[in-house]
């Protein structure tokens, strides 16, 4: 979704080795990586924080070459799930900190035009996963209400 709104093309980033199975070095104990992932949820961290921390803290490369399921599914699994998927809440928070810009810097018509873009990803990405059962389908995004649904 990074390009939806621009013109540029390309690919960027890096991929990731195929392998099947983790390496040697690497911590394989599955109840052991289930409770880190729980643990470091309730401690405030999303999934991809959730996974970095995993990588350089606990020798563990990839989540699913042990477990063979997303940090997302073992959340799920265990009971303690985000209310708002990770994607949707960080355009929120994006959307949040141009509308506290916008508040201070009236005639600012770039950023205007950015925040407009940005809650047309967020009611999008609303449909999405009211159509996958994520969302009820009675959500709707309300400016107004934004600084609740992010806190």
């Amino acid at each position: 979704m990074a390009r939806m709104h621009s013109p540029g093309r390309g690919s960027s980033g890096s991929t990731k080795p195929n392998v099947d199975k983790a390496p040697e070095w690497s911590n394989t104990d599955e109840k052991e990586v289930t409770a880190l992932i729980t643990s470091l949820f309730e401690e405030g961290h999303t999934t991809a924080e959730i996974g970095t921390i995993l990588r350089d803290k606990h020798a563990v490369p990839d989540v699913r070459l042990v477990l063979g399921k997303r940090i997302g599914q073992v959340l799920a699994e265990n009971g303690v799930k985000p209310q708002y998927p990770e994607d949707m809440m960080s355009l929120m928070r994006c959307a949040l900190r141009l509308i506290d810009h916008l508040d201070g810097n009236r005639k600012d018509l770039h950023n205007g035009r950015q925040l407009a873009l940005t809650e047309a990803k967020i009611r999008r990405l609303g449909r999405y996963y009211q159509g996958e059962g994520t969302l009820p389908n009675s959500w709707a995004y309300k400016r107004d209400q934004l600084r609740l649904m992010v806190e």
